[in-house]
C-alpha cells in the first residue's frame, strides 16, 4: 500500500489522535505526510504533550483541529482511534480502525495514574504504527 497521506481520526482530537499524528511523524518516511483531527475538537490534553517528550517528541505547536481543517479528501489512509465513542465517518476513504480507550476517558485524581494511562496509550499506538510500516513502503 502506497501512502502519501495519512489522518488520524478521533472525536476530540484531544489525545489518541493527538499522540498518532506525533508519533508517526516521528516514525513515517519523510515523503509521507501526517495529519489528525476530530469531529468535535477540544483541546490537546496536556498529558499527550508529557508523556511525548518522554520519548524526544515536541508536540508544543499541535493543537486540536475540526475536520475540515485536514485533507480527508486526498487521504491515502484514515486511521479511526474511537473506542467509546462514533468515530467520525469518511465515504471513500481506506480505512482502519484501531478501538483503543480514551486515557482522558476517566476522570482520575492522582496525576501519575492519568500519566501512566496515557503512557500506554502511547504504547499501543506506537506499536501499531511500527507494525504498520512494513506495509506503508
Amino acid at each position: 500500500m502506497i501512502v502519501r497521506n495519512l489522518v488520524f481520526l478521533c472525536v476530540q482530537n484531544s489525545a489518541r489522535s493527538q499522540l498518532a499524528e506525533a508519533l508517526a511523524r516521528a516514525l513515517v518516511a519523510p515523503e509521507v505526510r501526517v495529519w489528525s483531527a476530530g469531529s468535535q475538537p477540544y483541546r490537546v490534553r496536556p498529558q499527550v504533550r508529557v508523556v511525548l517528550a518522554e520519548l524526544g517528541i515536541d508536540s508544543s505547536g499541535h493543537h486540536s483541529k475540526g475536520l475540515d481543517d485536514v485533507p480527508l479528501d486526498s487521504a491515502s489512509l484514515v486511521i479511526t482511534l474511537c473506542a467509546e465513542q462514533v468515530c467520525p465517518a469518511t465515504p471513500g476513504v481506506t480505512v482502519l480502525h484501531w478501538p483503543i480507550a480514551d486515557p482522558a476517558g476517566e476522570e482520575l485524581h492522582d496525576e501519575e495514574e492519568r500519566l501512566e494511562r496515557f503512557r500506554m496509550t502511547r504504547d499501543e499506538i506506537r506499536a501499531r504504527i511500527q507494525g504498520l510500516l512494513p506495509k506503508l513502503r
